[in-house]
C-alpha cells in the first residue's frame, strides 16, 4: 500500500459501516465459459474475504483472436450467458457485481454495444452503461480502430448504491475527465479497462489518480493484465485509488483480485477539507 505523509493523506482505521472491494484481473482468451470459469473463480474468493462490490475487467468474458469475434457471441439485453452468469453469481453470493463490459446487440448487425453491467446482491440488473468514447490508435505495430465494430453510447450513467452514489466509465473513457464532472459528485468512480501494454505503461497510473484526485473520488479500476491469444499484450496493473491519490492496491500482472476497503468517513473529510467540488464553475449541473 502506497502512504502519503501529507496529513490528509493518512489512511485510518476500519471503522463501522466501510465496506470492502475488488477489482479483478484477468488475462481472457477467446473461449466465453472458460472466460466465465475464470471469473467465477476469482469473484468467489473475493467474496470470501469479504468483498462486497466485486468489477470485472473490460471484455472479460472474450478477448478474441479478431475483433469481429465479438460478434459471434453478442447477447441481447436480459438475455444471455454471460448476463446469466452475473445475475446468478451476485445472488448466490450476495454481493454487487459489474460486469466490466459484454458485447450487447446494436441496431447494426455489423456492431455491438460494449456495456458495463452492474448487479445488485439480488442478482437484478440496476445500471448498464455503453462506452461513450472509443479507442483509436496507430503507433509503431499497434493498430486499433473500435468505432469498426463497437456502437457508441451516448448517456452518462450513475447508480446509487449502499456503497454511495456510483459512476460507470469503460477504459477509454479515462482520457476525456469532462465525462467525469457531468457524473456529479459521485462517491465512487468505476473504470474496468484492457489498455495496451505501450499506453498503460505512459498514462495508465497517472489517469486513474487524476479521475480519483479531481472527482475527489475513490476509484476502482480492475484491467485485463498479460498476453491473450491474439498476439495482444494488455497492461494489468488494476488498482484501487483513494479520493486523495492513494494507491490503497495494485496487480501488476496475471489474474487476481486488488482488494480495499473504503472509508466514508474519510472520503468526507477529505471533501469539506478540500472543497473543490464547490468551486467548480465550468460544468453542466
Amino acid at each position: 500500500m502506497q502512504k502519503n505523509t501529507d496529513k490528509l493523506g493518512k489512511i485510518p482505521p476500519k471503522k463501522d459501516g466501510d465496506f470492502k472491494v475488488a477489482a479483478i484481473q484477468m488475462a481472457s482468451g477467446s473461449s466465453v465459459s472458460a472466460n466465465l470459469e475464470e471469473a467465477g473463480r476469482l469473484i468467489s474468493e473475493a467474496a470470501s474475504e469479504g468483498a462486497e462490490l466485486v468489477v470485472l475487467p473490460e471484455y472479460f468474458s472474450i478477448m478474441g483472436v479478431k475483433d469481429t469475434d465479438k460478434l459471434a457471441v453478442q447477447e441481447r439485453p436480459g438475455d444471455g450467458m454471460v448476463q446469466s452468469f452475473l445475475s446468478e453469481t451476485s445472488k448466490r453470493l450476495g454481493i454487487w457485481l459489474v460486469g466490466g463490459s459484454v458485447p450487447l446487440a446494436s441496431p447494426d448487425p455489423s456492431k455491438v454495444y460494449n456495456s458495463s453491467l452492474v448487479y445488485d446482491e439480488k442478482g437484478e440488473q440496476v445500471a448498464r452503461y455503453d462506452k461513450i468514447h472509443l479507442f483509436s490508435l496507430k503507433l509503431g505495430n499497434d493498430r486499433f480502430a473500435e468505432e469498426k465494430t463497437i456502437k457508441a453510447g451516448d448517456k452518462v450513467v450513475t447508480v446509487e448504491s449502499p456503497f454511495g452514489c456510483i459512476g460507470l466509465s469503460i477504459c477509454y473513457d479515462l482520457r476525456f475527465p469532462e465525462l467525469y464532472r457531468m457524473m456529479g459528485n459521485v462517491d465512487i468512480v468505476l473504470a474496468p479497462s484492457a489498455f495496451t501494454a505501450i499506453t498503460g505503461k505512459a498514462h495508465w497510473e497517472t489517469l486513474v489518480r487524476a479521475r480519483a484526485i479531481e472527482n475527489l473520488a475513490y476509484v476502482i479500476a480492475p484491467a485485463q493484465g498479460g498476453y491473450h491469444v491474439n498476439g495482444r499484450e494488455t497492461n494489468g496493473d488494476s488498482m484501487i485509488v483513494d479520493p486523495w491519490g492513494v494507491i490503497m492496491g495494485r496487480l501488476p500482472r496475471g489474474s487476481g483480485a486488488v482488494m480495499a476497503v473504503l472509508n466514508k468517513e474519510r472520503q468526507a473529510s477529505l471533501r469539506a477539507s478540500l472543497p473543490a467540488l464547490e468551486h467548480r464553475c465550468l460544468y453542466h449541473s
